[in-house]
């Protein structure tokens, strides 16, 4: 007999490394253990929106550059279904990341191309058509973790059937194959633990993309 799969709720904002790098690391755990992703925006622009006078001016220059990107990525999935938010993502993380050209209006049309999506959804990055469905999913993930955090956010079914919510992790290279699966059991059992917080040391590392 199978085993059941589990749906792993995971909420990023498509300019972030970090949770590029979680998200990378995701994928390794659905080949490994019975979890099938569903993939969801968060907003780091949104989050910091009440706060920007508190931030140095280049994070608030980058926080201006994010509202394009996760604008594009609602805009396809209202538009063409949530199926289309997980490839979109990789195509842009990619080309933001692995590629080193940021978040530049010629990526997201490239991206757009490689998943078959048409070129004038990158119309919406400049748009709030779709921000209250952006601002929705935001709420709904940093909900489950409190405005402490940032992204990625992972929500899946606890043991006991209630939900376990985490920030994170934040990790670099991505882990493969097994050690993509101890890692995601070993958060798994800290994350459940009833009144777990946190686990953390300072990073010594920028993300490694191969």
């Amino acid at each position: 007999m199978s085993e059941s799969r589990t749906t792993a709720d995971f909420y990023f904002d498509p300019m972030c490394p970090w949770a590029w790098m979680t998200s990378r690391w995701m994928l390794e755990v659905e080949q490994v253990r019975p979890v099938d992703v569903r993939w969801k925006v968060m907003s780091l622009a949104v989050l910091n929106e009440n706060r920007l006078d508190e931030l140095p001016a280049d994070y608030r220059e980058l926080l201006t550059q994010a509202w394009g990107p996760v604008r594009v990525v609602v805009a396809a999935q209202q538009l063409h279904g949530d199926e289309v938010v997980g490839k979109l993502y990789t195509a842009l993380g990619t080309r933001f990341h692995n590629d080193g050209a940021g978040a530049t209006r010629e990526a997201i049309v490239d991206a757009l191309a490689e998943v078959g999506l048409p070129a004038d959804l990158v119309e919406y990055a400049d748009k709030d058509t779709y921000d209250t469905e952006l601002r929705a999913s935001h709420a709904e993930g940093i909900d489950k973790v409190g405005q402490d955090v940032g992204t990625p956010v992972i929500a899946v079914p606890g043991p006991d059937g209630d939900e376990v919510a985490f920030f994170g992790p934040v990790v670099t290279p991505t882990p493969r194959g097994e050690a993509a699966a101890r890692l995601w059991d070993g958060t798994l059992l800290v994350a459940s633990t009833p009144g777990f917080y946190e686990i953390k040391r300072t990073r010594t590392a920028s993300p490694s993309f191969e």
